[in-house]
């Protein structure tokens, strides 16, 4: 099975990855391969330096993505010149990647841009993680050390929210806390542990106005889908029959 997961820039898209990669998932994250496909001594690079100059590169030779950005962000042509280098590359590494997964697996690729490049029609489902323009602002100014400025011009390079969610299969409102994020998808796999894994999604995650499912309870959501797959539903039946055996034998 195969999964887009995306969100807008600081939606909590990572958090997510995580815990899908903790329940068994094979993730894929775009961001980590378009860091790889740009690395010091790669084509990727020289392709970059041919494009912009040696004033995007570090004083050791490597990308300065601060630099990049700088110019990237104000400049809508020079933003489609560096996709034009980086998602080609990208996107034929995380084939690579997918074929070397395990037969049956679950793999999430995780596109910032998924939606920008036309890419929501290649999965069988795309799972929105989102949250507030104005949290997002906030997370962005908070995490990467940005102005306000700087954030809307990130902000404004992609899609608006509204164009994400109405490319979502399931949507993950991510505006509380990590932590209950964290803990709302460890009742989901506890849910998965006790057999539970038939239970639609869009049972669990049903909106109120019969539309698109948007579940604040991630946990139930991305349990339900993973459980979809015959491998991890293999998976899930081995550790809990371990798991048994286990409390059998100490109740012994």
């Amino acid at each position: 099975m195969r999964i887009g997961l995306t969100g807008g820039i600081a939606s909590g898209k990572s958090t997510v990855a995580r815990e899908l990669e903790r329940l068994g998932a094979v993730i894929i994250d775009a961001d980590i391969l378009a860091r790889d496909v740009v690395a010091l001594g790669t084509e990727g690079l020289k392709a970059i330096v041919t494009r912009f100059g040696e004033q995007v590169l570090a004083p050791d030779g490597s990308l300065n993505r601060r630099a990049l950005a700088g110019i990237v962000f104000a400049d809508p042509q020079a933003r489609a010149d560096l996709n034009a280098i980086i998602h080609p590359r990208v996107r034929e590494r995380a084939l690579e990647l997918e074929a070397a997964a395990p037969a049956g697996a679950v793999v999430v690729h995780v596109i910032p841009l998924l939606v920008e490049t036309g890419q929501q029609d290649d999965f069988d489902a795309v799972v929105v993680v989102d949250t507030t323009t104005a949290e997002q602002r906030r997370r962005l100014m908070r995490r990467d050390g940005l102005t306000e400025t700087e954030a809307g011009q990130r902000l404004a390079a992609q899609a608006s929210r509204q164009e994400r969610l109405q490319a979502g299969t399931y949507i993950i409102d991510s505006s509380g806390p990590v932590r209950e994020t964290m803990r709302l998808a460890s009742c989901g796999n506890a849910l998965q542990r006790k057999g539970r894994e038939s239970w639609p999604v869009r049972r669990l995650c049903e909106s109120s106005d019969g539309g698109t499912p948007h579940a604040r309870n991630s946990g139930y959501l991305l349990a339900s889908i993973i459980c979809r797959s015959s491998f991890f539903r293999s998976a899930i039946s081995s550790r809990w029959r371990a798991a048994s055996s286990n409390w059998r034998s100490a109740a012994a």
